[in-house]
Parts: C-alpha cells; structure tokens; sequence
C-alpha cells in the first residue's frame, strides 16, 4: 500500500478534536489544563463542556493530583500540558497517586521530542517515553499524525487505567485514514518488505515511509510497522517480520536509551535475536533550530533511516 498526503496538520490539532468529540460523546470525560489552553487546543471541549474543564494555572503537581481524586468519583480526567512538564516536573506524582493504585488517568502530553524547535533544550523532553513506560500498568501511546492522534484521544477514553499520550507541535503529513480504527496495544503494517524491518513511531513512521519508497529505487525492499502503542508491545507482528527480514531498524523522536528500540532489542534479545540498528537521538540533549533543522542535524530525518538500512544491508 502506498501512502500519500494532501495537507499537514499538527498532532496536537488531532488530540483537540478528539477531545471535543468526546465532550459529546462520554459525559464523564473531564479536563484538566496547566495554563496552556491554546498550545493543548482544548477550546473546542471548553466550548461544548465548560462545567467538565478545570484550569489549575501553572500548578502540574497539583493537576495531577486533581487528577486522580477526579478518576476516584468515576470521572474520566485528561490532564493537558507540555510532554516535559507531564513527566519530569510531576514523577514523583504521577507515580504514587496514579500508577501506583492504577488510576484512570489519560496523561495527554504535547510539544514532545526535539521538533518543538525553537524553543530549545530545557522544552525538548527525549527522556519521557522511558519514564513512563517504566511505571508498572502505564499504558505509553505515541501516534503518527493528526487523524491517528484524534483516533487515539477517542481510544484511551474507553479504555480502564492509566495512559500516557505523546504528541507533537509541527504539522506533519497526515496519511493515516481517517476510518482506520485504533487497537491499543496492535501495530499495524504499512508496507511489506522483505530485506529489512523498519519499526517506527510517532513523527519518524512518515519519515520511515519516505526512506523506504526511496530505498526501494534502489532494490531494497523495506517492511514498514507502525508501532503506535508502545507499552504494551504488539510482540507478535515485530517477531513475526524479522523472521522473514531477519534485521530490524527501529526509528524514533527519543533518546535510544529508553525508548521504543530499546524495548524492541530487549524484546528480540529474549524471543529472537536479531542485528538492529537505531534511529534516535545519540543520549544528547537537543537546541534551538527549525523542526527540520533539528532532526537532520541528530539523524532523526528520512535519510537518517536511509543510512541505518544500508548499514545493518552492508
């Protein structure tokens, strides 16, 4: 199947839309903002829902808080700031008042990895997927483009425990169908190959769809898997493709310490091991740049991909 695109849309548009659409459809979906009202574009849901949206001004600790008292009266609470700010700033929170007693929680966190861009090092958390995905019972979702995202928020709603959603600033290419449903927890193929596994998530699957439709000029023939749900691990559809490739790519905005690679090495390391290669960033903080600026300069772009698919070939 090949994916093309018409228009570029943020990912966190995604995540607005599907939360005004859940204003609607679930009445026991709150929200909870920590002074970012525009950058989470949550005024859709305040239009439809005012009496079910709490500002609590820039107070994440106690948002959290709030949070999980909400989730004990039998509300649905989604809580709406910077992926930074959802992490580090509130651990300490988020693990003893939400994971530890398995709270019903959506965690909803925008402006991740290196493409916030202009806003520099001390905004762009690489770090978060491995926080959260080590907490026990934190479900940890990164999806790829806007209808993807929109499709994930409407997901986690029905979905019981606690969940970390992670989405972006840029606009990136939306290619996913809007009608294509999401699983949690189940990766879905984007194009079958047969030299070489590419394993992407987030804003890197487009780019790995680039990388492969480029590569394939040249003979290679690339498996693309978008792995949308990183905890839990859709096990079986990566183990089944490196049984046919028998090498895998694995391609993320994150540090490689952490992340979706590393929990598919130790995942490959048990039940099959197999040669990999990672496209992430190399344990470095980022800096101020353009989205493309950045990734090109810490090997997060399309030939970033390019280059590990020749290596693990070579």
């Amino acid at each position: 199947m090949k994916f093309t695109y018409t228009e570029k849309k943020d990912t966190r548009s995604g995540f607005g839309a599907g939360l005004a659409e859940l204003a609607d459809k679930n009445p026991n979906v709150v929200a909870l903002c920590a002074d970012l009202i525009g950058s989470l574009k949550m005024e859709k849901f305040i239009e439809k829902a005012p009496e079910r949206f709490y500002q609590v001004g820039i107070a994440e600790a106690n948002m959290m808080g709030l949070a999980a008292g909400l989730s004990i009266t039998g509300k649905i609470p989604f809580t709406g700031t910077f992926a930074n700010f959802s992490t580090s700033r509130v651990y300490d929170q988020i693990r003893q008042s939400i994971a530890y007693s398995g709270k019903n929680v959506k965690i909803c966190a925008s402006h991740a990895g290196l493409t916030l861009g202009e806003d520099g090092a001390t905004h762009q958390v690489l770090e978060d997927i491995g926080m959260m995905k080590m907490l026990p019972g934190m479900t940890v979702i990164n999806p790829c483009d806007y209808n993807q995202t929109k499709a994930a928020t409407i997901a986690i709603a029905d979905f019981e425990g606690p969940v970390y959603l992670r989405f972006g600033r840029p606009t990136v290419p939306v290619f996913i169908p809007e009608d294509m449903p999401f699983e949690i927890g189940k990766g879905i193929m984007l194009q079958e190959g047969t030299d070489v596994t590419i394993v992407a998530t987030g804003h890197l699957v487009w780019e790995s769809l680039v990388a492969a439709e480029e590569l394939e000029k040249e003979g290679i023939s690339c498996e693309v898997i978008n792995i949308h749900t990183i905890k839990p691990l859709d096990e079986k559809i990566i183990l089944k493709s490196v049984e046919k490739t028998g090498k895998i790519v694995t391609a993320e905005e994150h540090n490689y310490l952490g992340g979706l690679g590393e929990s598919i090495a130790g995942m490959l390391a048990r039940k099959r091991p197999t040669r990999q290669e990672f496209v992430a960033v190399n344990d470095t903080f980022g800096e101020s740049a353009t989205p493309a600026e950045l990734m090109k300069k810490y090997k997060i772009d399309s030939e970033a991909v390019k280059e590990a698919v020749k290596r693990i070939l070579a």
